[in-house]
């Protein structure tokens, strides 16, 4: 299957867009996630299927996270664990690029289902400092916004916004189309984008 997505022309794509939000970790501690929020379609340009969730957390979430993303430890209260989302992020993530902006969190988090196989990933990130290297910074909220994203991707997750794992997720996946349309890269394929494609 890796295969035969590397070779795949990216407006065939099937992309499942992810980004977590994390408790915070002080020097020492390990961190963990306590939201996640996956936009997957089953071509580039084609509807998109959204789920998002809290996630317990065995620690209270640190202040300075909470800043962030505004999640609490009281909102955590009914969460479901990590492992009990399991199917819902292998039948999400399964069969299809798993695309981030700088994923290594993401990535990161997903190594606690050990052998999982996701990938290849896609990093808007590294596709961004490409095509927009005059912006002053390349924070997703920075990039959508000079390319005027930001309306759409609330229209695709209303009522939600930067720092919201679901919100991030659609603002990748977003991103990733703005930039193949933008740049006439539909017929590339991920071969073709090696300084953004990784492997589990």
């Amino acid at each position: 299957m890796g295969s035969q997505l590397m070779d795949c022309p990216l407006a065939q794509l099937p992309i499942a867009a992810i980004d977590f939000e994390s408790a915070g970790a002080a020097p020492g501690e390990t961190d963990q996630p306590v939201q996640v929020g996956i936009v997957r379609v089953e071509s580039l340009f084609s509807a998109e299927e959204c789920f998002t969730s809290y996630i317990a957390c065995s620690r209270p979430v640190r202040w300075s996270a909470a800043k962030v993303h505004g999640i609490t430890t009281a909102m955590l209260g009914d969460a479901p664990t990590f492992a009990e989302l399991w199917c819902d992020l292998h039948r999400l993530l399964s069969g299809c690029v798993v695309l981030g902006h700088n994923p290594a969190t993401e990535k990161r988090f997903l190594g606690a289902f050990p052998g999982h196989g996701f990938g290849p990933w896609l990093d808007t990130l590294a596709l961004a400092r490409k095509a927009l290297p005059t912006l002053p910074d390349h924070a997703l909220g920075t990039v959508c916004e000079a390319l005027g994203l930001t309306p759409q991707i609330t229209n695709l997750v209303p009522g939600k916004t930067w720092h919201d794992a679901l919100y991030d997720a659609a603002g990748s996946l977003a991103l990733l189309r703005a930039l193949v349309s933008g740049l006439s890269m539909q017929q590339a394929t991920l071969r073709n984008l090696p300084f953004a494609v990784t492997h589990s």
